[in-house]
C-alpha cells in the first residue's frame, strides 16, 4: 500500500451566514473544521458519526464538489486543492469520483441509463461514439446489469439497480478512488448485502480506493480496513478497524458502538456497555468551546470545557483525539 495515496491536512470548509435586515455577515457553519487523515492505496476508509457531523461535506470537498476554506488535500502527492490550470484540475479530478446515497435523486429520471453512463465520457471526450456505446455495455456487465437496461429510464429499475447505474456511472472514467456517500442507506437489507459484495469485487479487479461514508456500523466491521469517526465537524477518532471495535477509546465512539444491533450473545458481549446518547448533536453554528463533544458526554471536566483536545496515538495506527484517553495514554 502507499501509505501517501490521499492526504487530507487541517481541511475546512465553513459556510458564512448573516443576520439582520442589512443581512451583515455574523458567523460561519464550521462543516469540517481541521480535520487531518490518510488514506492508503488499495484500502477502505470508513467515515462515520451522526448526521450533521460533517462526513457527507468532508467526501464533497475530497472530490472537488464543494471549494476548500483552508487545508491542503495531496493526492498520489500531488495538491489538489491548490492552483491549478482547468485543464490540470479536469484531469486531476477524472480520477476522483463519487456514488451518491439517493440513486433516485441522483440519476436524472428524463435519461435513459445509456445517457447517465456515458455523460462523464462525452464531457471528458474520452472516446468515439461507438466506443463509448462500448463501454457503457462493458460498465453495465461489470456492475451485473443486463445490457437491455441501456435504453430503460430510472424509474424502470429497482432501488438496488438504480445503485448499480451510479456505480456504474463514477467507474466510466477509470477512476482510482470513489467516495461512496452511504450507497446503501436507501435500500433494503438483502440488496445492501449485495451492493457491498459488489464493491468489494470492484475494488479487487479494479484496484480501488474507497472513502465510504455509513451510519451502518455494522458494514464497517466486514467492509473496512479503517475507520475515522466524526463528530461536529471534527475527526475524534482514527483506528484500524478491529483495533477500533476491539478498544474503542473515544466516549463518542464507545456510544455509538454500544448502539450496534446485535443477532447473538457472542456478538453482545464484544459490545462496549450500553452508553445512550444524550440531546442532540449542537448546532455547527455554536459550537462549543473546548471538546466539541463536552455537552454530551458522561466524563466531562473543567478542562474539556476551555481546552481543545489534540489527537493523541493510544496504539500503532489508533488516534484518539480526548483528555480522558491522553491521561490513560
Amino acid at each position: 500500500m502507499n501509505e501517501k495515496f490521499l492526504q487530507i491536512e487541517h481541511v475546512r470548509k465553513y459556510y458564512p451566514f448573516s443576520e439582520g435586515i442589512i443581512m451583515r455577515k455574523t458567523g460561519s457553519v464550521k462543516a469540517v473544521d481541521d480535520v487531518s487523515l490518510d488514506i492508503s492505496e488499495g484500502e477502505t476508509f470508513a467515515l462515520v458519526g451522526e448526521s450533521g457531523s460533517g462526513k457527507t461535506t468532508l467526501g464533497k470537498v475530497i472530490v472537488g464538489l464543494y471549494e476548500l476554506t483552508g487545508g491542503t488535500i495531496l493526492f498520489q502527492g500531488q495538491d489538489i486543492s491548490g492552483k491549478h490550470s482547468k485543464a490540470e484540475l479536469v484531469e486531476l479530478r477524472r480520477a476522483m469520483q463519487m456514488v451518491f446515497q439517493d440513486p433516485t435523486s441522483s440519476l436524472n429520471p428524463r435519461r435513459r441509463i445509456v445517457d447517465i453512463v456515458s455523460d462523464p465520457m462525452i464531457v471528458h471526450k474520452r472516446s468515439t461514439k461507438d466506443g463509448i456505446l462500448r463501454r457503457v455495455e462493458q460498465l453495465l456487465q461489470l456492475v451485473e446489469l443486463p445490457q437491455d437496461f441501456m435504453y430503460r429510464y430510472p424509474h424502470m429499475l429497482s432501488g438496488g439497480q438504480r445503485q448499480r447505474v451510479g456505480i456504474a456511472r463514477a467507474l466510466s472514467l477509470d477512476p482510482k478512488f470513489v467516495v461512496l456517500d452511504e450507497p446503501t442507506s436507501s435500500l433494503d437489507v438483502s440488496v445492501q448485502a449485495k451492493i457491498i459484495v459488489l464493491l468489494k469485487r470492484l475494488q479487487k479487479e479494479l484496484g480501488l480506493t474507497y472513502l465510504f461514508i455509513t451510519h451502518n456500523l455494522r458494514l464497517v466491521r466486514s467492509f473496512a480496513s479503517k475507520v475515522g469517526v466524526m463528530y461536529l465537524g471534527k475527526v475524534v477518532e482514527i483506528s484500524p478497524t478491529v483495533e477500533l471495535f476491539q478498544n474503542p477509546c473515544h466516549p463518542y465512539t464507545q456510544a455509538l458502538l454500544s448502539e450496534i444491533p446485535t443477532l447473538t450473545d457472542a456478538e453482545e458481549k464484544l459490545k462496549p456497555s450500553r452508553t445512550k446518547l444524550e440531546g442532540e448533536i449542537p448546532s455547527p453554528t455554536d459550537a462549543p468551546s473546548g471538546c466539541v463533544f463536552r455537552t454530551r458526554c458522561r466524563f466531562v471536566t473543567d478542562m474539556c470545557k476551555t481546552e481543545l483536545p489534540m489527537q493523541t496515538e493510544v496504539n500503532e495506527g489508533h488516534l484518539v483525539a480526548c483528555h480522558l484517553c491522553s491521561r490513560q495514554g
